[in-house]
């Protein structure tokens, strides 16, 4: 069905997609010369485009009318979310999780935006699919889609957002699992990846989520004509969810370092109990040995070397010292 979306306007290169907005929640699909055509007195305009195709990058650098400084941010490899207000535009960064990702690891991609008043233009990687774009260009199919340049912006902010909600979700339930374990002293060495690998993941999200939610803060007070009241109430709305995502990662990073230590004692007292038995097989076996090393030194005058019962006694002698020195520990509170 992805695919199926982006193909509509005529599978050119670099495009996914381009929208003529109706302004009522519909819209009609525009191609590379539709787009050349296209005045602001036709309309509002969504193009979306791959970030790392030649034909997308050399239309963004000289075709689209964008200032040399900000097309080159447009087009950078690897950027943190930002905005920067040109004159009554905008150029956004913000941060999506990627569905595509087989590796195991979830990641945060990067989804670029230049706002103006009758045209928007959204960048993102060839090898990403970011399923906040496919929900909003499957409403404005079915009629139901934003009817205004804030609009577009504030439900692109929500989307991404709104992902990053079951991701977190999903990683408080392994959290929680973890937590089980600890306490029901089940842990061992086999839980130290997953946990550590959701440390790793919480660092990574809270990495961006901070300038993420500066951005959508910035946004909201932005003073730019075409941003409506209404999606400035509906970043500010996105802003609080994100406060709340940075919130909820740092709770998970404080669990897993106090899971991580709790670990680490009951694996440290499993240590320590198994080298008390050998501590107490070591002490319970010293007189056996003592006698032995004394009964093999190459000396005369060995007490009962001609008495036939002899090593029958010695063997009784070792057997009755061995409780004696086990209540001996036992008095000492060693074993």
């Amino acid at each position: 069905m992805q695919n199926a979306l982006d193909i509509k306007a005529g599978q050119q290169p670099g495009l996914r997609f381009a929208a003529l907005l109706d302004r009522h929640g519909g819209c009609t699909d525009l191609d590379w010369d539709g787009i050349a055509k296209w005045r602001p007195e036709d309309g509002f305009l969504w193009i979306h485009l791959e970030r790392d195709d030649p034909v997308a990058a050399q239309w963004i650098r000289e075709q689209s009318g964008i200032d040399p400084l900000v097309a080159l941010a447009l087009l950078a490899d690897d950027s943190r979310p930002r905005v920067e207000d040109v004159d009554d535009n905008l150029m956004v960064v913000l941060r999506g999780v990627n569905v595509a990702d087989g590796s195991g690891e979830t990641s945060l991609v990067p989804i670029h935006v230049w706002a103006e008043a009758n045209r928007l233009i959204s960048l993102r990687d060839t090898e990403h699919q970011l399923s906040a774009l496919r929900a909003i260009r499957l409403s404005l199919l079915a009629g139901k889609g934003p009817r205004s340049p804030g609009g577009l912006l504030a439900q692109i902010a929500e989307r991404v957002v709104e992902h990053l909600e079951l991701v977190i979700e999903d990683m408080e339930g392994v959290v929680a699992q973890l937590e089980d374990a600890c306490l029901e002293r089940t842990a061992d060495t086999e839980l130290r990846p997953q946990l550590a690998r959701m440390r790793r993941q919480s660092i990574h999200l809270r990495r961006y989520l901070g300038p993420q939610r500066d951005a959508l803060y910035r946004i909201q007070h932005d003073d730019a004509t075409w941003l409506s009241r209404d999606a400035k109430l509906r970043l500010r709305e996105v802003t609080d969810k994100v406060i709340r995502h940075i919130e909820d990662l740092d709770a998970l990073r404080d669990r897993t370092t106090v899971l991580h230590e709790d670990l680490a004692a009951q694996i440290s007292e499993k240590i320590a109990s198994t080298s008390n038995r050998f501590t107490v097989l070591t002490a319970l076996l010293l007189p056996p040995s003592l006698v032995a090393g004394l009964l093999g030194a190459n000396v005369g005058g060995i007490p009962g070397h001609d008495d036939p019962w002899a090593f029958w006694q010695v063997c009784l002698i070792t057997i009755g010292l061995m409780p004696i020195l086990w209540l001996a520990l036992k008095r000492l509170k060693w074993v």
